[in-house]
């Protein structure tokens, strides 16, 4: 699994974090998505898919094969 976020189409909303704050984190100053690691363990693949799932603006990306 391969993660990827699109800064520019976070709205800061946060459920990332909240589901996987191993591999997700907030910027202080505008609450912009920040990736911690881009190559997830695999105990971590069910909260990264439902980061990808649930973000509001379609930020986060998922690659199953990578």
């Amino acid at each position: 699994m391969r993660v990827t976020v699109d800064q520019d189409w976070c709205c800061g909303a946060g459920q990332c974090v909240l589901l996987a704050p191993e591999v997700f984190d907030q910027r202080e100053e505008d609450g912009i998505v920040e990736l911690l690691t881009e190559r997830p363990p695999e105990n971590l693949y069910p909260a990264v898919r439902e980061a990808g799932q649930v973000c509001p603006t379609g930020a986060i990306h998922v690659d199953e094969e990578a």
